[in-house]
Parts: C-alpha cells; sequence; structure tokens
C-alpha cells in the first residue's frame, strides 16, 4: 500500500506535528493554573522531560498523544498501513522510554500521573480534567 500523500505534503504533515504546547496540553494547564494549581513545564533535568511538574506535589504530569505513546485499545491508535514495521518499532521505542522515565522517576521519589490525549475529547473531558484535580489535590 502506498501513501495517500506524495513525500513532500507528507514530510509537510509531519513537520507540524509538536512536542511541546499541543492542544491537550494547553487544555490541561489552562485548566488547571485557573485551579490554581502552580507548575514548571518540561522540566529538563527530570527523565523524560514531563509535560508539567508539581514541585509542591512532588507530582509529574504527562499528557501523551495515543498515537506516538501507543495507547492500547484505543481508537486514535492506528498503525499506518503504510512503511509498518518503521512505525510499529517507532512506538515500541516510545513505549520503552516512556517506561524507562517513569522508572527513574519513581526512584525520584515522583508520583507519576499520565493523561491521554482520547481522555480530553469533549465527551471525556470534564471528568477527566475533575479527576486530575482531586489526585492533585490528595
Amino acid at each position: 500500500m502506498t501513501d495517500v500523500h506524495d513525500p513532500k505534503t507528507r514530510s509537510y504533515n509531519m513537520s507540524r506535528i509538536r512536542s511541546k504546547d499541543t492542544k491537550p496540553e494547553m487544555l490541561v494547564r489552562k485548566y488547571l493554573f485557573a485551579q490554581g494549581f502552580r507548575y514548571r513545564l518540561h522540566d529538563k533535568n527530570l527523565p523524560g522531560k514531563p509535560d508539567l511538574v508539581f514541585p509542591k506535589y512532588k507530582t509529574v504530569l504527562f499528557i501523551n498523544g495515543c498515537f506516538w505513546h501507543g495507547h492500547e485499545g484505543c481508537k486514535y491508535y492506528v498503525v499506518p498501513q503504510t512503511n509498518k514495521d518503521r512505525w510499529t518499532e517507532k512506538i515500541r521505542k516510545n513505549k520503552a522510554n516512556d517506561e524507562k522515565s517513569y522508572s527513574k522517576l519513581k526512584e525520584l521519589g515522583y508520583k507519576i500521573i499520565v493523561v491521554w490525549e482520547c481522555e480530553l475529547k469533549s465527551t471525556k473531558k470534564e471528568a477527566t480534567l475533575n479527576a486530575l484535580t482531586n489526585l492533585l489535590a490528595r
């Protein structure tokens, strides 16, 4: 099976994908800030550069894209048919890196919260954000 886009278009599309300040991340950041939570962004000194770090609570928050982090059982995690082996390996490595980072963070005494992109879609967003507030407030 061939790609539905020519190489130039595919390259452009891939270049537009961000690792920071994504829509799901901005949604969570704005909500938590409005709730009075203060955090640091993308701390390079911590394993995995967590999206949000809450020093007061010794907690880190990762906001994961379902595709890029291989969210099993999620409708947004579908391995492309084009270059399937490459994508499977890429996502496997991402998941292994995630686990390694989580393990190191736990050793450092951090509590880890992961929010998946699909949990921030309109039907689940309110429940996810409320649960997040409750987790942090504990």
